[in-house]
């Protein structure tokens, strides 16, 4: 059994940054995870790839950001349960909250942040009828690793931050890149598609608009794709590689379950602490919702660290919170 302060499920970013906060107020932190390491969507789907509004960097890679919270949050001794799914949750007599996860590992805490980003995903797939024959041989829903795709022919299709984002930075990787997009007007930010735009003026990048990818051909491996376009009709288009990101179908699981009030798979929070329905129980980062909300990596600092000064008041009812700045206290003094 493993007994903590906090009980932090989901070990993405804002879950990470949540154990320094904690840390600075001298609680404890445990994190669940289904991955089988720590840092979440940054890790596991896009650990190479640029982020550019996180406060301080310029531009910073996914996982790099993810090994600078990892060490940030070394002195304070977080634990980790990582390979399992947080599946019960039982209130107990004392007051604590009793989690159980898909391998039957128990967990006590007073307070449960709930971090787990979009919770359960999987890409969102373009209805191609043979899409699945080249799955791994040529189409892949997600970019790990941008150097898989040196000196080759890339062709992505969307219209988000991801598309736009992985089409900028893999202009100077790929050997072609041609972006594919329904409309002429993007859902990403207005940054990126105007970069998209210029790129595209000065030659460096395809971008075929009005159209999308209703074909693809190959034998034993992608080779062409065919993209239909709203007024020249089809366009075979030779590649090594169709990446489709139209975004994740996010699924809440067993959280769905707890008793917490849910909203378009989101659960709902208050933003005075970003607490749920459930006394003792928090939402931070993509998971939560509320009006306003904005699903920023930023802003799930900011929720984590809002959350954290409310849960003292739970972990240390007869104790005075005093509030401290880390530029005139240090870390190690709290060590």
């Amino acid at each position: 059994m493993i007994e903590t302060d906090i009980l932090i499920i989901g070990a993405g970013p804002c879950g990470l940054f949540t154990v320094f906060e904690a840390g600075l107020l001298k609680m404890r932190c445990h994190l669940i995870d289904t991955l089988p390491q720590p840092g979440g969507q940054l890790t596991e789907i896009y650990p190479k790839k640029p982020i550019y509004d996180i406060p301080g960097y310029p531009e910073v890679l996914a996982g790099e950001l993810v090994d600078n919270l990892m060490k940030q949050i070394e002195p304070f001794k977080p634990g980790f349960t990582l390979g399992e799914r947080a599946e019960i949750i039982e209130k107990q007599e004392d007051g604590r909250f009793k989690v159980t996860t898909n391998r039957g590992t128990i967990h006590l805490a007073p307070v449960i942040a709930i971090a787990g980003g979009l919770g359960c995903f999987e890409p969102r797939k373009p209805p191609l009828a043979n899409i699945a024959d080249y799955e791994d041989k040529g189409v892949e829903y997600i970019i790990k690793d941008p150097e898989f795709y040196r000196n080759k022919s890339v062709v992505i299709a969307g219209g988000g931050d991801s598309a736009l984002d992985w089409t900028i930075f893999l202009e100077e990787v790929a050997d072609e890149i041609t972006l594919v997009h329904r409309r002429t007007q993007f859902r990403g930010a207005p940054d990126s598609a105007e970069k998209v735009q210029e790129l595209a003026a000065a030659g460096k990048i395809n971008l075929i608009t009005e159209a999308q990818v209703t074909g693809l051909e190959g034998n034993g491996h992608l080779e062409e794709v065919i993209i239909k376009h709203k007024t020249e009709g089809d366009i075979r288009k030779k590649t090594n590689h169709f990446v489709p990101l139209f975004g994740l179908s996010p699924k809440l699981g067993p959280i769905a379950e707890w008793g917490l009030n849910i909203n378009k798979n989101a659960i709902e929070v208050n933003t005075d602490d970003y607490g749920t329905n459930i006394p003792g129980i928090y939402a931070i980062g993509d998971i939560n919702t509320y009006k306003g909300k904005l699903k920023l990596i930023l802003c799930g600092f900011h929720e984590g660290t809002m959350m954290v000064q409310s849960a003292f008041n739970l972990v240390y009812p007869d104790k005075k919170r005093s509030f401290k700045y880390t530029t005139v206290t240090g870390v190690s003094g709290f060590e």
